[in-house]
């Protein structure tokens, strides 16, 4: 496992709204998400780590063999690098964001537990 992943301290985490790889704020923008950099592109934009990830998420998921668990298929990581993931994020993703997304086939679902969709 690439401990690059895993938050580096407990202060200033963000949990990405695309597929809730939880990082530093720092950490995002020295490496971008690992799992929708090619999509999101956080990496040196601070701009786009405020828009794409959220301080505000609940749990916490430690994922060490994503294709062998059963909690990152129901959280729909199972395909995700290994490290740690929030359980629900808040918010969700600008629109026109969502819209390039659906334009290259990428399917998303907002990580907020909170609505109902």
């Amino acid at each position: 496992m690439s401990l690059d992943t895993v938050p580096k301290e407990a202060r200033h985490l963000r949990a990405c709204k695309l597929c809730s790889l939880v990082k530093t704020h720092d950490q995002f923008l020295a490496a971008g998400c690992d799992n929708c950099e090619r999509w999101l592109e956080l990496k040196g934009n601070r701009e786009a780590i405020s828009e794409c990830t959220s301080h505000n998420f609940d749990g916490l998921i430690s994922l060490m063999s994503p294709v062998d668990s059963w909690v990152a298929r129901w959280q729909r990581i199972e395909r995700c690098v290994q490290g740690c993931y929030a359980v629900s994020v808040s918010g969700d993703l600008p629109y026109e964001i969502t819209e390039m997304l659906k334009e290259r086939g990428v399917a998303y679902r907002s990580r907020d537990r909170r609505i109902q969709h």
